[in-house]
């Protein structure tokens, strides 16, 4: 006969032993999933306009990050997992765009957004997105970037500081008879208060502003012939896709101020359609120019581009290229359980990352990482010139 010790010695054997095979056997049970979760693709989502007058700069951005993802992949991807980028057409609307980034968000695959495009596209976004990490939002409207969203890492500079750099250039070449055309929607709007406070600083007073109906309307005649008519010794053209059409309607109807442009505009087809003319703008620019050699960042994206069988470089394209090299260091940074609560806190510790010559930061409380720009023009054959 057992005492009550050996009978509760022996109950507590049989107790383990009974645990340790439901425990084995969950694991064995769940080691298939496992094994698909480690070699399952990494999924990235974007939303961007494929389509209507902006989809030159939101093809620019996914190809830029799709030479990135491919490099990437070719190389083994991150932790043995490739990168999956798929994509969506927001037609360049922001309710679409809000609608897009919905659904990416509901699906527990995804572990981040990449660069939507526009500025009242990333504010829907930013509103419906909140605990997924967005990288890279192709826009530099100030009060988005100081909004404070924890899950939102900027890459771009912000209109401000594009601003404050032409208006500087200006400035010294004592050039102080500046105008502004701007669209009159958010984007335009943000462009415009940072326009007056760079010339505030400078006690400059603007000589003529005029607007257009919205970033993606072609009605540029009115403007062109408003600013045409004042006597601006530079004008500032704060227009995306609508950029020639505005650049040429102003020169018809006799405007003679040289003309600068926000990085916005510089897409592959802007570039080439600005070459032809004779008088070229001078563009800001918050990445280096393609060609530039002594940028590593620039070298690794043509590379990879023709790696890709993607040909047009564009300071957009590099610019999505630039965004999806940051949040693939995120990524690598977020360790072997890779989601969207890791990438965050991988793209957290990126606060001081090299991207090939531009310094990423960012940091507990630093989402916006980036504040190079430049200046450059474009040459007769469609070269960027810096």
């Amino acid at each position: 006969m057992q005492t009550p010790d050996k009978n509760r010695a022996a109950g507590q054997r049989q107790w383990s032993r009974r645990q340790w095979l439901q425990t084995s056997g969950a694991l064995i049970a769940g080691a298939p999933y496992i094994a698909r979760s480690q070699s399952a693709p990494i999924r990235v989502a974007a939303t961007f306009a494929n389509s209507g007058v902006e989809k030159p700069n939101g093809q620019g951005l996914f190809q830029g990050a799709q030479a990135c993802f491919n490099a990437i992949n070719r190389a083994g991807g991150i932790n043995g997992r490739q990168i999956e980028l798929v994509m969506a057409d927001d037609e360049f609307n922001p309710a679409k765009a809000k609608e897009n980034a919905v659904k990416f968000a509901s699906d527990a695959g995804v572990v981040a957004l990449l660069h939507p495009q526009g500025t009242r596209q990333t504010a829907e976004v930013m509103n419906a997105v909140r605990t997924v990490p967005i990288v890279g939002p192709n826009s530099g409207t100030t009060a988005l970037h100081k909004r404070g969203a924890n899950n939102v890492f900027w890459v771009r500079t912000n209109y401000d500081v594009e601003l404050e750099r032409l208006v500087r250039f200006a400035d010294t070449l004592n050039l102080k008879q500046i105008a502004l055309v701007y669209p009159n929607d958010p984007f335009g709007l943000s462009v415009l208060d940072g326009f007056n406070a760079a010339l505030a600083r400078r006690n400059i007073k603007a000589v003529g502003i005029a607007s257009t109906p919205g970033t993606a309307s072609l009605e540029v005649g009115p403007a062109a012939k408003a600013l045409a008519a004042v006597p601006a010794q530079v004008l500032i053209m704060s227009l995306v896709g609508t950029l020639p059409a505005f650049h040429e309607a102003y020169r018809a109807a006799g405007g003679t101020a040289i003309s600068f442009a926000l990085s916005l505009g510089g897409s592959a087809p802007n570039l080439a359609a600005m070459a032809k003319q004779p008088e070229r703008p001078i563009f800001s620019v918050i990445v280096p120019p393609p060609n530039a050699e002594r940028f590593e960042l620039a070298r690794r994206y043509r590379a990879d581009m023709r790696a890709s069988n993607l040909s047009g470089d564009s300071l957009v394209s590099l610019e999505g290229y630039a965004d999806a090299r940051v949040l693939a260091e995120g990524i690598r940074r977020a360790g072997a359980r890779i989601d969207r609560d890791s990438v965050t806190a991988g793209l957290e510790s990126m606060s001081d990352f090299d991207l090939g010559g531009l310094r990423i930061r960012y940091g507990k409380d630093a989402r916006e990482g980036n504040t190079y720009t430049d200046i450059v023009t474009v040459a007769q054959n469609g070269q960027i010139l810096s």
